[in-house]
């Protein structure tokens, strides 16, 4: 994603002030699919940050462990973003 698209992009989520809002604007964007798939993402990384084992996240939410280990890596070597989001 292009550096423009990606600032347009938080610009417009950083504007949402509501939880409703911030639905309407994420099922105006994303498919289905890709709902269900940032929402299992969440899932992943707030499990992670509370301890469950890779293995047990990825039975109890129907994913890979190369899934979960995606987003383990995210916490450990990416940005902060889901710590200060999350936290």
């Amino acid at each position: 994603m292009s550096t423009r698209f990606l600032s347009e992009l938080a610009s417009a989520i950083s504007k949402i002030q509501d939880k409703k809002t911030a639905q309407e604007f994420l099922h105006n964007l994303l498919t289905p699919k890709e709902l269900d798939e940032l929402g299992r993402r969440l899932q992943i990384v707030k499990m992670l940050m509370k301890g469950v084992s890779q293995r047990d996240i990825a039975k109890k939410l129907q994913v890979s462990i190369g899934t979960v280990s995606r987003g383990s890596r995210e916490l450990q070597y990416g940005a902060p973003g889901f710590k200060k989001v999350l936290s």
